[in-house]
């Protein structure tokens, strides 16, 4: 969209409305807070985050009609509902019933008025509504739009059956006609899968070389690269719900099926319990909200279950997203989390016929998560509620719900032995500069136990990602939304022996040595298999050079740059043999 930097002429009126608004957003606030347990405003970091363009912008979509609602023309409502799926629908939910952001349905806007409707748009509020008009992000005329708009009936997406997956399924290499054996010389345990997130894509790069073996075509915006447990298949999926799966048996590794398990998704997981190695694989989907059990060969889709239902405080939700789903080291379930009734399901795959599953009450909203050192228990964020949720996978129960700092966000974590409290499991966050530190051994430290222990100093908010390597003693703590661009461009390592001490901040983007303009964020501190190197994506638009920078982590130097124009936007970078044992 084009930002349009001018001064605002709202009419007198409404600048008075303006007034009384913002006046009483502190109570708006506060409400919020209440209703989700959060302890304070969202900062700019998590907006950037939950704003990203959803792909169901472009799906099509029945026009509502609401008889007190002011008009639309189609062209109006086509453009509205492009907007919103790209700006709005990560905080207010597809159907507009909530989420990290107010519930926008017609029974409350209607009632507030169009020009009322026009302030809060444009001047935002502190409880986390972004000031779309004063930024310069939305002109007056598209204010008026999005204001008019929320007062109708929200337009639902289309369902995505199990007959439309099977329809969208395609196996390009028969199991039959696959190897029998690695046909390659790559050291597998080494190789990087690394998301090109604007092209639609993924480069395997030889973590030994530092050379690209393949760029493989897959979705739209990949989340996330998991390996399966023999290390053989690498499971990708894109934001457009696009599954892909390739072999690394391959002469040249690529593709050997596909599916669509939906239209928009984040999260896919592979069965690891011992007797079940690479035969189940799991995706699950933002829309609809669902997630869905294949053979973890063919992709073949055997089970969709919805997670629509009730939430924690007892509110059924029609759009509980599937976010982080881990697979049980304990027993043969998939741990599968519905982010916004945070209810943890814990899903048994031995009979996809008759399927047995528990939900654990956690906290709303939850997102992503990893295991502590003894992969017995799952460690996972409702960063709304400024929580980690502890479930012990082997007694299918909560553990403990830990308050930590503003929007926990840990991707999976970091693991190590702290010189005091002995093994933790560490979480930065996109809303301060926390990180915190929590006990993980209920039986040799039993009062440290699930109790943050310790907590750092990072250098500021918009932190995504926190990494450390069972043969390292750095944690590296990335700040990839900071709004500075010197922090997010820089990471910082904290010496694990001595946490006392202030850490080493790092200019990764200067490492590279990129000279044109772009961001240059600093995202995803990922270790190769041995430990001794932290890759790190330098993310720049998709015009603009981006890089991945390889620091030595003994001497923490940069040691490698790679550069190559096939390389657009590069975000996570998944170590095989790291992924593949949830080594973190």
């Amino acid at each position: 969209m084009k930002n349009i930097k001018r001064k605002s002429k709202l009419s007198p009126l409404v600048a008075i409305l303006a007034t009384t608004l913002l006046l009483g957003t502190q109570a708006m606030a506060q409400d919020k807070a209440a209703a989700t347990g959060h302890k304070g405003d969202v900062t700019s970091a998590e907006q950037k985050y939950q704003g990203a363009p959803s792909p169901l912008a472009t799906e099509p979509m029945h026009q509502t009609s609401n008889p007190k609602a002011p008009p639309l023309t189609q062209a109006e409502f086509d453009r509205a509902r492009q907007i919103y799926f790209e700006r709005c629908a990560g905080c207010h939910g597809v159907l507009r019933k909530g989420a990290t952001g107010k519930a926008l349905t017609p029974d409350l806007t209607v009632p507030k008025g169009t020009e009322y409707l026009k302030v809060f748009i444009g001047y935002g509020s502190p409880a986390g509504m972004p000031n779309w008009l004063t930024s310069g992000d939305f002109d007056e005329k598209t204010v008026d739009l999005m204001a008019r708009y929320i007062q109708h009936d929200p337009p639902t997406p289309p369902e995505f059956s199990l007959e439309d997956m099977e329809k969208s399924r395609k196996e390009y290499v028969a199991v039959s006609k696959r190897p029998t054996k690695k046909l390659n010389n790559y050291n597998i345990n080494n190789i990087f899968s690394v998301t090109l997130r604007d092209a639609g894509e993924i480069a395997l790069i030889d973590g030994d070389t530092k050379q690209i073996i393949n760029i493989v075509k897959t979705g739209y915006a990949v989340h996330i690269s998991r390996t399966s447990a023999s290390g053989r298949y690498l499971y990708v999926i894109g934001r457009d719900a696009r599954l892909n799966l390739i072999d690394l048996w391959m002469e040249k590794p690529d593709n050997v099926a596909e599916i669509k398990v939906g239209l928009e998704a984040r999260s896919v997981e592979t069965s690891k319990f011992k007797g079940w190695e690479d035969k189940i694989a799991i995706a699950g989907t933002y829309w609809p909200p669902q997630f869905v059990l294949m053979d973890g060969d063919t992709l073949k889709p055997h089970k969709v279950v919805s997670t629509r239902g009730m939430s924690v405080d007892n509110e059924y939700h029609p759009e509980p997203r599937v976010a982080a789903i881990v697979s049980s080291h304990q027993k043969p379930e998939f741990l599968v989390n519905a982010k916004e009734t945070g209810k943890i399901w814990m899903v048994d795959y031995t009979d996809l016929k008759n399927l047995k599953t528990t939900q654990i009450d956690a906290a709303k909203f939850l997102h992503d998560g990893g295991f502590d050192s003894t992969r017995r228990y799952f460690m996972t964020a409702a960063n709304a509620s400024d929580k980690i949720a502890v479930v012990d996978t082997k007694t299918s129960k909560l553990a403990a719900l830990v308050d930590v700092g503003k929007i926990p966000h840990p991707g999976r974590g970091a693991n190590f032995k702290h010189p005091k409290f002995g093994p933790v499991w560490a979480t930065s966050g996109l809303g301060d500069e926390s990180i915190a530190i929590i006990g993980t051994d209920p039986a040799g430290h039993k009062a440290q136990a699930w109790k943050v222990v310790q907590t750092l100093k990072g250098q500021g908010g918009g932190s995504l990602f926190i990494k450390t390597h069972p043969n390292s003693t750095n944690l590296w703590v990335d700040t990839t939304l900071n709004p500075d661009p010197k922090i997010s461009q820089s990471v910082a390592v904290y010496d694990i022996k001595d946490l006392s001490k202030a850490p080493q901040v790092i200019d990764i983007a200067g490492c590279a040595g990129i000279k044109d303009d772009g961001a240059k964020r600093v995202v995803q501190p990922e270790y190769n298999r041995k430990g001794d190197e932290v890759w790190f994506s330098v993310w720049s638009a998709k015009d603009k050079e981006s890089a991945i920078v390889v620091v030595d982590d003994k001497t923490r130097t940069c040691k490698t740059v790679i550069k190559d124009a096939k390389l657009v936007t590069p975000t996570g970078k998944f170590n095989i043999y790291n992924t593949q044992h949830d080594v973190y």
